[in-house]
């Protein structure tokens, strides 16, 4: 009887040992579900979210719209418009081979191309078909609603003017940055800011529903450049028609405005559309006006004369003894086409007596000179902001010898930009005060600094306007019904190991009117051919037709109504009305 209770006894400790060996077991296990729940509730629970969220969210940015260029009256000059990209899921759509025809014939390609294209990579979740389809391009091709087809919206910057603005405006690149001209100049102002959004996709990758967006675009600022398009457009006409008629290499035209130093126009040939990617080729799209650097031959004289004027040694009345027509300055003879004999400076400007010049140079201090030019802004970069332009070259004075003074007087050892001598040219015209360049449309003038004496650049402008009369170099560079001033200039082209004799850079600056100066223009003509290549002949015509337009255009007022037909009179003043009967 006591065995069997000892035997009872023991079972039931077995029986009880055995329970809380399983209420253990138990409460282990529920610990380790508690433990792994709030591992992963608590403390992994954001990783967890996010790594979720990536298999079916994810970020896509929004394009930016890049801002327009306009010219100075809010024309169009540059636009961005919508275009769209045709991209597949390559292994989506490998399994739909018999759309592959009608795709092929959309994309206007062969169903071999296709084929080739989607196998080559199947792993390729953005095969891109077709880039910058026009938007009913790309819809029809949505049209089609193949499986692993998709769109995305891009921009495309299209250029209203085509080559008419192209040098100035440049260009932008595949992705819509800026790559030349404006466009590059003005990148941070234009581009903007891509904004982010977050959407939810399916298995395949198609956009199921936008969440939300994690940055707002910001769309790039307009550019109002200073550009009057109509006298953009009158300057690009008359330059390729004198390209064309002198069979020359190139040539550029610049235009400013005196009173605020904006650049109202600038035109270089050969020119090249921006719209047509075929024509990208640095010897076409580079601007000339800014980038190409050139002796300016006697187109520097009017500064010379300045200099002189400002020394106190010459005035308007002075005569130099060119006699006996030539001067020989070290081992070099500097001779003119004529012997001028004793000539005041209203001539030696008007027959542009190279001798007259290098007497008057050598009279003079040479840092005086250097001083003049170097305040003019030659040797120096403006400050324009546009991209690549050249600083030119203007040695300092202590390199000087007295052969490169004489010279220097009639423009070689100087290298300019078309842009440098237009600048120097409307500081003369605004009575000294050089203003920056700008690219901008400019509300208010800006203040300037004085460079020159006032007299000086009014004798000066009085001095040069006898250049464009019968007796001067450059007859053709007048305006009826305006008072003209300017200077030709003619140059031998540099190669290597001198000068050559049969290239010439043909160019004419000047001012309009003289007695109020509004307007300055520089014509440079390269490699004039067909046995014309003198500034006077060549460039003087160009500078006619183009400020002449630019004063009507404007309605500047005539300054000079002595040369002009009295025909032309009474048809100006005749009535535009008829008295009814």
């Amino acid at each position: 009887m006591k065995w069997k209770r000892t035997e009872a006894q023991n079972a039931a400790r077995q029986f009880r040992l055995r329970g809380w060996c399983v209420l253990g077991v138990i409460g282990l296990a529920a610990g380790a579900i508690v433990g792994r729940a709030v591992d992963l509730q608590f403390i992994k629970q954001r990783f967890l979210v996010e790594q979720g969220a990536e298999r079916y969210t994810r970020p896509v940015k929004m394009t930016a719209h890049r801002g327009a260029i306009v010219d100075r009256f809010h024309e169009p000059l540059a636009v961005s418009t919508p275009v769209d990209t045709v991209f597949a899921n390559a292994r989506e759509l490998a399994a739909v081979p018999d759309q592959f025809a009608r795709l092929a014939k959309e994309l206007s390609r062969d169903r071999e191309w296709l084929t080739r294209r989607v196998t080559s990579d199947l792993d390729s979740q953005f095969l891109v078909l077709a880039k910058q389809l026009q938007p009913d391009e790309a819809a029809r091709i949505k049209a089609l609603n193949i499986p692993g087809v998709y769109l995305q919206r891009e921009y495309r910057r299209f250029y209203p003017t085509g080559e008419v603005t192209g040098h100035l405006l440049g260009f932008t690149g595949a992705d819509d940055q800026g790559q030349e001209g404006l466009e590059l100049g003005y990148e941070q102002k234009l581009a903007g800011q891509d904004g982010l959004k977050r959407v939810i996709q399916d298995r395949f990758g198609r956009m199921v529903e936008n969440v939300d967006i994690l940055r707002a675009p910001r769309p790039g600022e307009e550019l109002a450049v200073s550009i009057d398009l109509r006298i953009q457009y009158l300057a690009y006409r008359e330059l390729k028609s004198a390209i064309r008629e002198f069979q020359a290499r190139a040539g550029s035209v610049i235009v400013m405005d005196v009173r605020t130093g904006e650049v109202l126009a600038m035109v270089n040939q050969p020119s090249f559309n921006p719209n047509d990617r075929t024509q990208f080729d640095v010897a076409r799209y580079r601007n000339r006006a800014v980038t190409d650097i050139f002796e300016p031959g006697s187109s520097i004289k009017p500064f010379i004369i300045a200099t002189a004027l400002s020394s106190g040694k010459f005035n308007v009345k002075s005569v130099i003894d060119t006699n006996p027509g030539f001067i020989k300055v070290a081992s070099k003879v500097i001779e003119d086409p004529h012997n001028l004999g004793l000539a005041d400076l209203a001539m030696i400007l008007a027959k542009s007596s190279n001798v007259g010049m290098a007497h008057i140079a050598l009279a003079l201090d040479k840092s005086a000179i250097w001083g003049t030019l170097n305040s003019l802004g030659f040797g120096q970069v403006s400050p324009s902001g546009f991209p690549g332009e050249s600083a030119g070259l203007l040695t300092n004075y202590s390199h000087w010898r007295e052969l490169s003074v004489a010279t220097l007087a009639y423009g070689y050892g100087i290298s300019v930009t078309p842009l440098q001598l237009a600048q120097a040219y409307s500081t003369i015209a605004a009575l000294g005060v050089r203003r920056p360049v700008s690219f901008r449309r400019l509300d208010t003038a800006p203040a300037g600094a004085r460079v020159l004496d006032p007299q000086v650049c009014r004798d000066v402008i009085h001095l040069i306007e006898h250049v464009v009369t019968a007796d001067g170099t450059a007859p053709l560079a007048r305006i009826p019904g305006y008072r003209v001033a300017g200077k030709t200039g003619t140059a031998f082209k540099s190669t290597a190991g001198g000068y050559s004799t049969d290239k010439y850079m043909a160019v004419f600056a000047g001012l309009v009117p003289a007695s109020a100066p509004r307007l300055v223009a520089v014509v440079v003509i390269d490699e004039p051919t067909g046995g014309v290549h003198h500034g006077g002949d060549v460039a003087a015509p160009v500078f006619s037709a183009v400020l002449g337009g630019a004063l009507r255009l404007l309605a500047i007022p005539p300054d000079d109504l002595t040369n002009v037909a009295s025909a032309t009179l009474v048809q100006a003043v005749a009535p535009r009305w008829t008295a009814r009967p």
